[in-house]
């Protein structure tokens, strides 16, 4: 999501007047997009924001300084008043404003901000620019905000209340891209399964961004359990370009602890969930989201956690220690009381188990066969090319003649955890 308000951001400066640089150190304006989400984010922002204000105080004084996104607006009066790291905070629906506020800046020397939160702006119109894209994927937003409110969550503070943007606009954006030679894009929103524009919902909506080419593939991030219909799975299996993966970010594996993060759903309609997905398409592939050491979490509780992990053996997860946010329902509601020392332990529980569970997972993927997208280069070799499966499992693979953009048909041969290692069979423009 950062990454497309970025390039959001982008668009709005250089319609202004503004030119890109990639290196921070001759810019005369260094922005960062920030992440709220967990307390590292934060202190990796901070120490960045510190390295540039130490660079303005000794080598360039007429640097500016500014703070996008969700850390902005949670945290504007230390960042401006307490700590003067910043010249600029501006909240996600204000990028708008952002040349106003830098010539404000510059006119006045006075710190400009500006964090109110839209219950309209899409940011619909605005065509990004994709200035750090590999020209073969893409992060296309149909929505933003989020309504639903887990304990643990500061993004709908930060973020606001969900609004969706127009069908059509999102559709156009699609064929513009592919146009562009782009053949992959993901559909972008806190919760896309609450996609709503009029009658169209969110598998209508990725309907009809299929249908834009049969050479163009789809994804989308990220999905609620509680909203993920059959009508979406459905599209997956009618649709051969709408990818055949699925992000579900369960959390955790305990009833009693997902009804503290306020989720919406119990284990067991979670992993009911799972089954009818995997009737619906055999071959889905699925990642998640698991939090460690969730206030008042016990032994059993985390044990839970693992039995889940192992019974429906997700290809990929994204794991992290609980970090509380302030203002959210669980700081307010609940303890931090599982000690540092145990949610690491369960941490590395959990990291150990998957790791293993993806091992697996890549093992049974040796003799298959698979259409790859080639992405570019690999980061071992330029003697190899690396893209993703259909089931968005990373490959490595001699570059032979392909070229980015294009599709192969790769033969899986040996694996780790991570990634898969192929010998190209075929190769074609075509999905």
């Amino acid at each position: 999501m950062n990454v497309s308000d970025s390039e959001i951001v982008a668009s709005v400066l250089k319609n202004a007047g503004y030119g890109l640089t990639h290196d921070p150190l001759v810019a005369d304006v260094v922005l960062i997009n920030t992440c709220a989400i967990r307390e590292n984010a934060e202190q990796r922002v901070r120490r960045r924001l510190e390295f540039f204000r130490s660079r303005k105080r000794k080598h360039n004084p007429d640097l500016r300084i500014g703070v996008l996104g969700c850390m902005a607006e949670r945290l504007r009066g230390k960042l401006l008043e307490q700590e003067r790291l910043v010249d600029l905070v501006i909240g996600p629906d204000a990028y708008r404003d952002l040349p106003r506020l830098l010539k404000q800046v510059e006119t006045t020397g006075q710190s400009a901000v500006n964090v109110e939160l839209s219950r309209e702006e899409t940011y619909a119109e605005i065509a990004p620019v994709r200035y750090d894209s590999n020209g073969i994927s893409a992060f296309v937003s149909i929505m933003r905000g989020c309504d639903n409110m887990c304990a643990f969550c500061v993004v709908p503070f930060t973020r606001g209340r969900e609004r969706s943007r127009n069908a059509g606009t999102i559709v156009r954006e699609c064929q513009d891209l592919f146009d562009a030679g782009y053949r992959e894009i993901t559909l972008l929103g806190q919760n896309v399964n609450s996609y709503v524009d009029g009658p169209i919902d969110f598998p209508t909506l990725v309907d009809r961004v299929s249908l834009v080419s049969p050479d163009l593939r789809i994804r989308y991030s990220t999905s609620h359990p509680k909203d993920c219909s059959e009508a979406l799975l459905h599209v997956h299996l009618e649709r051969p370009n709408v990818c055949n993966f699925i992000h579900l970010p369960v959390q955790h594996g305990n009833s009693d602890v997902l009804k503290r993060m306020r989720r919406g759903y119990t284990s067991e309609d979670y992993r009911e969930l799972i089954k009818r997905a995997r009737r619906i398409c055999p071959d889905l592939s699925l990642s998640t989201d698991i939090i460690a050491g969730f206030c008042e979490e016990t032994d059993a509780e985390h044990q839970d956690t693992l039995n889940l992990m192992s019974e429906i053996e997700y290809d990929h997860a994204f794991m992290f220690m609980y970090s509380e946010r302030p203002d959210t329902y669980a700081a307010r509601k609940f303890q931090d009381d599982v000690p540092p020392e145990v949610k690491k332990q369960r941490l590395s529980e959990i990291i150990e188990l998957q790791n293993s569970i993806s091992l697996k997972k890549n093992r049974q993927q040796i003799g298959n066969i698979h259409t790859v997208l080639v992405e570019g280069p690999s980061k071992r070799s330029d003697a190899q090319f690396c893209g993703r499966t259909d089931t968005n499992k990373m490959v490595i693979f001699d570059r032979e003649m392909l070229q980015p953009g294009s599709y192969a048909q790769v033969e899986i041969t040996d694996c780790t955890s991570a990634t898969l290692f192929g010998t190209v069979r075929e190769s074609s423009t075509h999905f």
